[in-house]
């Protein structure tokens, strides 16, 4: 029988006040016009299909005429604070094309389209209730990951960019067959290493539909990435399996590339260039690293059977017994990367010492 990784909805946690300083530190912490319970005013909503005429589950939400005009220009201005300056100035430029309510999944957000309506460019933005393990999740992002974040927290509202890509269960399903064998070996090392990099900074629900699948054009070939998307489970589940996307059903061809595809040697190669790399960004962002593992480690963003049940599976899994002093999700998380850069280090130092 299949196991069920993920049984209970997640608590949303509130921002402490180290974090919300960090944030101002770094930017992310702005004021803005407009809240999250401000879009929950809708006075109607109808369904919104996808091409196939298939549910997607979000709702374009519609407002009182006397309050639509007031919402348009506050998301537009929180557009412009995400984007740009955040002046006025651009306004007539621009149109809030749609509102769109999510209901399904852990945050239920708004997506917001905003159209450029002089050569009709647009883009999305999401507003979110805030939440500390979110946020930590979007910081270790912009940190560790190869990919950039931008987002903004003001009080109990949080303001994402959105990230293209194509979903991971639409590529899965509509594009995966169709693709030449060595765009199946180059899918294949991404998905390993994108599944060392969510285990080792612990971000969990790595479903397909929770990641997106990034095509790069290249002068002689096209590139693939892999980028995640949802950040609510960051160091919050007990099962490491939850923080390994090879565990998850829905990514079960993913994990069949990759043993069809790949060697044990390439796959072990691919591990260490992603450990390696996230070493290198650790110790290149040292300093902002630091300040985030202090707010983390004091933090409590997960329940005291989680914290035991992944301590004593990431001493199983790694054969070090320090995880077992840590006394947060936070303090697991410093230990495990403490682990990566430790391991970086010393191989390179040896590699130097030969040489």
């Amino acid at each position: 029988m299949e196991e069920k990784l993920l049984s209970k909805k997640k608590p949303i946690f509130p921002i402490t006040e180290k974090l919300s300083k960090y944030l101002s530190k770094y930017n992310r912490y702005t004021k803005i016009p407009v809240f999250y319970d401000d879009l929950l005013r809708f006075s109607g909503s109808i369904v919104v299909y996808n091409k196939h005429d298939e549910d997607t589950l979000w709702v374009r939400c519609y407002y009182p005429d006397h309050e639509r005009t007031e919402i348009d220009n506050s998301l537009k201005r929180v557009y412009t604070i995400l984007h740009s300056d955040g002046s006025d100035e651009a306004f007539k430029f621009l149109n809030v094309d749609a509102i769109d309510y999510c209901t399904f999944g852990n945050s239920k957000p708004f997506r917001i389209k905003i159209r450029n309506v002089l050569n009709d460019n647009f883009t999305y933005f999401y507003v979110k209730k805030a939440d500390a393990s979110r946020i930590y999740g979007l910081e270790l992002e912009h940190i560790l990951s190869p990919h950039r974040i931008n987002f903004l927290l003001y009080k109990d509202t949080l303001i994402e960019a959105h990230i293209a890509g194509i979903p991971g269960d639409v590529f899965i399903e509509e594009q995966l067959d169709t693709c030449s064998e060595y765009t199946k070996n180059l899918i294949a090392k991404q998905f390993v290493k994108f599944n060392e990099r969510c285990t080792i900074r612990l971000l969990g629900d790595m479903r397909s539909y929770n990641y997106v699948i990034i095509p790069t054009h290249d002068f002689d070939h096209v590139d693939y990435q892999i980028r995640a998307i949802d950040f609510d489970q960051q160091c919050y589940e007990g099962n490491l399996k939850v923080y390994r996307p090879q565990f998850f059903k829905e990514n079960f061809p993913m994990v069949k590339l990759v043993t069809t595809h790949l060697q044990e040697s390439s796959i072990e190669q691919y591990r260490k260039e992603e450990r390696s790399q996230m070493a290198k960004r650790l110790i290149t962002s040292q300093k902002r690293f630091k300040h985030l593992l202090t707010c983390m480690t004091s933090d409590h963003i997960s329940t005291k059977e989680n914290l035991k049940r992944l301590k004593t599976d990431l001493v199983a899994y790694s054969k070090d017994v320090k995880f077992k002093r840590a006394r947060t999700m936070g303090g697991v998380l410093k230990t495990a990367l403490e682990f990566v850069k430790r391991n970086y280090v010393d191989t390179n130092t040896k590699e130097i010492m030969e040489f």
